[in-house]
């Protein structure tokens, strides 16, 4: 054991020198190795450059080859436009100086023929002066004259001319206008929708029984002298049953006196003091229910900033009718159909409305005071600072005077309108069927006629002539003659139509 320990104690010294001189020789074979790989890497990469460089350049120089190639091209080409621009331009300087030559010679023949003109003008001039001195001495005219008697001859003819034109042109426009006037006036009838009226000019007053008669009338009639001096009212008490009519001359007092008695029935006391009590409520509601319906009046006819008095005055046109027809209602539809018809044709559509409610404001006071309601409503609106366009369309709806502004006309044809349309009046069953007779018979008193029939509530009539008297020729002039006697003879709102008929009818029979 001792002698391996000595052993490996003294081979250790000497593997250690073995050891370093073996890495020592690989150390510096490694380290020669290295220096001959570098020297060879280097000496290969300068031939690579070598050869690369080589490789560029003559890249390079063919590359400096094709570019002259392409600009030696690009070159020639250039010269040959430059060459070809060049032909052109001397072809054309060549054809304007051709041109510049022929317009020189076509100047100088010009210039000649100016020359031969100018004394074929002197020569014409010495001609018209010959011909106009030879027609002065034949004429006995000098220019001065003739001028005026051609200019005289030619503003009669003008003038002649410009009368057919302008007879011409007022046919045209007149048959234009009535044309309009008429699609107007229809639209304006179509667009004011109104209910056809039919009102009465005594109130009734209906009663629970006939016992309640009595105690209207009262012991020896006190009670119904009391009710008409208070009301001024007449109270007729027949045989009918359960009713009692109310007659006065002021639609007003008619009203008052019917509320009164109504509440007086409904009450059932009945005796002077009560009457008395019953007649002044009755006033009252009257009065609120006039300046009501005069407000509501004013709305609906889109009339604004009446004075409050001709609102009153307004309010009592409800009570007051027409031939049958609420003059309140034809106030409102006046107004409506007059805005109507201001608003087609242009004119002030506000004055037009206001001038349309109005126009009958005298009516409210008529029964009141003397003068016609004409009148009276002028004096009613010059005292309530109204408009003079407003007291003009008052003035003149009845045609009493001339209107002086175009919305006083359009008033007159809302009035004429509203009046004369189917079912605005009421006339009296005798009145009525007078006036259908005495349309028939002023048919009938033609020759020829052989039956008349009134039809259309006397709107229309329709004529059967005998064919043997009256030819087809003479149909129209047949129709004008009873035209005229119609408008002769007869009162009758809106228009009337005739229409005359002729047939021919051959009759045979079959045995």
């Amino acid at each position: 054991m001792l002698q391996i320990i000595i052993a490996i104690i003294v081979s250790l010294p000497i593997g250690l020198a073995i050891g370093y001189a073996v890495r020592k020789y690989i150390s510096e074979g490694k380290l020669n190795d290295a220096n001959n790989l570098a020297t060879r890497i280097i000496t290969d990469a300068e031939h690579e450059a070598e050869s690369k460089k080589r490789e560029l350049l003559l890249e390079a120089k063919e590359e400096i080859h094709r570019l002259r190639s392409e600009n030696d091209r690009e070159t020639k080409q250039r010269r040959k436009e430059l060459q070809t621009l060049e032909n052109r331009v001397v072809a054309r300087e060549e054809s304007v100086e051709r041109k510049i030559v022929s317009l020189e010679k076509k100047e100088e023949k010009l210039s000649s023929k100016l020359d031969e003109v100018k004394e074929k003008y002197a020569k014409a001039e010495e001609l018209v002066e010959l011909r106009d001195q030879e027609l002065q001495k034949i004429s006995g005219l000098t220019a001065d004259e003739g001028k005026k008697l051609l200019l005289s001859e030619l503003e009669r003819e003008i003038t002649q001319e410009s009368a057919l034109i302008i007879k011409e042109n007022e046919a045209r426009i007149k048959d234009e206008s009535n044309k309009y006037a008429r699609d107007v006036i229809a639209q304006a009838i179509q667009r004011c929708a109104a209910d056809q009226v039919a009102e009465s000019t005594v109130s009734v007053v209906n009663l629970p029984n006939d016992e309640m008669k009595g105690r209207i009338i009262g012991r020896e009639g006190r009670n119904i002298r009391s009710i008409e001096a208070l009301t001024g009212v007449d109270l007729i008490i027949d045989d009918t049953p359960e009713a009692v009519v109310l007659s006065s001359f002021d639609p007003v007092r008619r009203e008052i006196a019917r509320v009164a008695l109504e509440k007086l029935v409904s009450d059932g006391r009945i005796h002077p003091t009560r009457i008395e009590e019953s007649v002044e409520k009755a006033q009252k509601e009257v009065d609120v229910m006039i300046k009501e319906s005069g407000e509501q009046a004013a709305y609906d006819a889109g009339v604004h900033g009446l004075h409050p008095e001709l609102i009153k005055y307004l309010g009592r046109l409800k009570y007051r009718t027409s031939y049958g027809q609420n003059v309140l209602k034809h106030s409102v539809e006046v107004s409506n159909i007059a805005g109507i018809l201001a608003s087609e044709i242009g004119a002030d559509v506000k004055l037009a409305k206001r001038g349309g409610l109005l126009h009958d404001i005298g009516k409210s006071i008529d029964h009141e005071v003397e003068g016609p309601h004409v009148d009276l409503g002028v004096e009613l609106a010059k005292r309530y600072r109204e408009p003079a366009t407003v007291i003009d369309a008052i003035e003149s709806h009845h045609g009493d005077t001339e209107p002086k502004f175009i919305e006083s006309i359009l008033v007159q044809a809302a009035d004429a309108i509203s009046a004369a349309r189917p079912g605005a009046r009421r006339e009296t069953v005798e009145s009525y069927i007078k006036r259908l007779e005495k349309l028939e018979e002023i048919a009938t008193s033609f020759n020829g006629i052989e039956k008349s029939y009134a039809i259309q509530a006397g709107r229309e009539i329709r004529i059967i002539v005998k064919p043997e008297e009256i030819s087809e020729a003479e149909i129209t002039l047949t129709a004008r003659k009873i035209v005229k006697r119609i408008e002769n003879d007869l009162d009758f709102p809106g228009q009337i139509k005739v229409n005359v008929i002729r047939e021919t009818r051959a009759v045979e029979y079959a045995k």
